[in-house]
């Protein structure tokens, strides 16, 4: 999660929060590190969809609509809307949507699949950017959201116990991996090494079991970042490592780099190996829309950068966050349009073309945002970007992440996922293999296995053991009480979408 929007592009968004509170995103979130594009024709019929449907579905069950589309039954019915407007993409049974019960056991049919989720964020304690809560107290004084003059302005919502309960009570995700960001300033840091090393401590403490993973921070070109470094790998001892090649994430930075800079990484990659922690992760793409004029430091978010550093080090494994998506463009259809016409996807295609151009098997895509920004607002969009990640990786080289907390609860990120496939003719056109069922070896692979063998966890023990798992009982007892999700997002979104009812 960053926040590098700048002061201008600020005032083109509003607080995600503000949207209609659906199952799932009815128009593009952004997590900060971008700007959204404006709600389109599609997904305001989506909307609409979704809200004359599910009140419908409410007063026959005899709910109120909130209710309902907090229900498993209204996460089906928003899904079943978006194969109205967009064609049949996601496997979901009109049964589901109109009764609670039938979309519970399909709920249960998928409660042994294991979820592990290779990026997560929260803020620290004391953060203090203060463009999150104007953005909150403008939709306040707007009145578009109730919830927030229930509960008031605060950094609450991004901080750790909303985190533990989006992640770990409010979705399928039983096992994660917790990141951060670097900034130029000191202030802007959203997690220190020493923060997420605590956090990790804590959770698998409350749990009794292994349920969090957590990065170190590198930040190459800085002062002693090397001593840094060293002590962040004997002392605190993360899964993995997490670099952004733009430097500052938040606001351009002198400090960009490049992965196959031999003077500057390489000393770092020796380190990393010796310590024996081998798994680099690498922010790549989520450029500004007008990254040309605004942001510097671009080129840097571009992969050309990778095929070298992974032929030099194969002792090491290169994970590159969001697929390194441009992302989507303004007009948001741009994109899928482009990839319609050429069969290529900004940076997402030269990513999947690198293990054959450079004869590597150490380079993996993680689909944190990439996938949350087009699965529910564009999902031939979504697709493309996972028919292509595979077809030109294969699907063992495609990681599971949500970019979560920004866009709330994962769980509506994990369903899109467990339902979408890929379209028969743009398999035909482009050579892509279907995704398959929600529990089959694809989507299975993606959504635990890959990153369980890259990080040596043991699935079958973390789905045997959840009986004596304490925060697996904290969630039994919490959904035993008639908790639900909230069915709120964090993040940023146009602020010319049009408004649609409160749920």
């Amino acid at each position: 999660m960053g926040i590098w929007l700048s002061r201008r592009e600020r005032a083109r968004t509003r607080a995600a929060e503000t949207a209609f509170a659906s199952p799932v995103p009815t128009q593009v979130v952004s997590n900060g590190e971008w700007t959204p594009g404006p709600q389109t024709a599609a997904q305001r019929r989506v909307a609409r969809e979704i809200e004359a449907r599910g009140a419908a579905a409410a007063r026959r069950l005899g709910m109120d609509r909130r209710a309902f589309l907090r229900t498993g039954a209204g996460m089906a019915l928003a899904f079943l809307a978006m194969n109205r407007v967009y064609g049949a993409l996601f496997d979901v049974d009109a049964a589901e949507a109109a009764d609670p019960e039938a979309a519970g056991e399909r709920q249960r049919a998928l409660a042994g699949q294991v979820v592990v989720d290779a990026q997560l964020h929260f803020v620290r304690d004391d953060y203090h950017w203060q463009g999150l809560l104007a953005l909150g107290q403008f939709a306040l004084d707007q009145g578009w959201n109730p919830e927030l003059r229930r509960e008031g302005i605060s950094f609450g919502r991004y901080k750790f116990q909303n985190f533990v309960k989006e992640v770990f009570l409010d979705s399928d995700t039983r096992i994660g991996l917790l990141s951060g960001a670097p900034s130029d300033d000191p202030d802007n840091w959203i997690l220190g090494n020493d923060q997420i090393a605590e956090a990790r401590r804590i959770v698998n403490g409350l749990a009794g079991s292994r349920r969090l993973l957590c990065h170190g921070i590198m930040t190459p070109g800085r002062p002693g970042w090397l001593d840094e470094l060293e002590r962040v790998a004997e002392t605190l001892r993360p899964e993995s490592w997490k670099g952004y090649t733009v430097g500052d994430p938040l606001a351009p930075s002198k400090l960009a780099y490049r992965l196959d800079d031999e003077r500057l990484m390489y000393p770092a990659y020796e380190r990393m190996a010796r310590a024996g922690i081998p798994i680099v992760c690498i922010h790549k793409g989520l450029v500004p829309h007008d990254y040309a004029e605004s942001f510097p430091a671009w080129p840097y978010a571009k992969v050309d950068d990778v095929g070298k550093a992974a032929r030099d080090w194969p002792q090491l494994t290169f994970v590159i966050y969001h697929a390194a998506l441009k992302p989507l463009m303004t007009p948001p259809d741009a994109s899928l349009a482009e990839f319609e016409k050429s069969g290529r996807m900004d940076w997402v295609t030269d990513l999947a073309e690198i293990p054959a151009k450079y004869g590597v098997g150490n380079v993996y895509a993680e689909l944190g945002t990439s996938f949350a920004s087009s699965c529910v607002t564009h999902p031939r969009h979504a697709a493309a970007l996972l028919g292509t990640l595979i077809r030109g990786m294969g699907a063992e080289r495609v990681l599971w992440g949500t970019d979560s907390v920004w866009y709330g609860s994962p769980q509506w990120q994990i369903e899109a996922l467990r339902r979408l496939e890929i379209p028969t003719d743009m398999r035909k056109q482009h050579g892509f293999a279907a995704l398959g069922p929600a529990a089959g070896p694809v989507k299975s692979a993606i959504l635990a296995g890959n990153t369980a063998r890259l990080y040596g966890l043991d699935l079958g023990a973390a789905r045997a053991g959840s009986d004596g798992d304490r925060l697996a009982a904290l969630k039994r007892d919490y959904q035993a009480a008639g908790a639900a999700r909230s069915n709120l997002a964090y993040g940023f979104i146009h602020h010319g979408a049009a408004a649609a009812a409160r749920a």
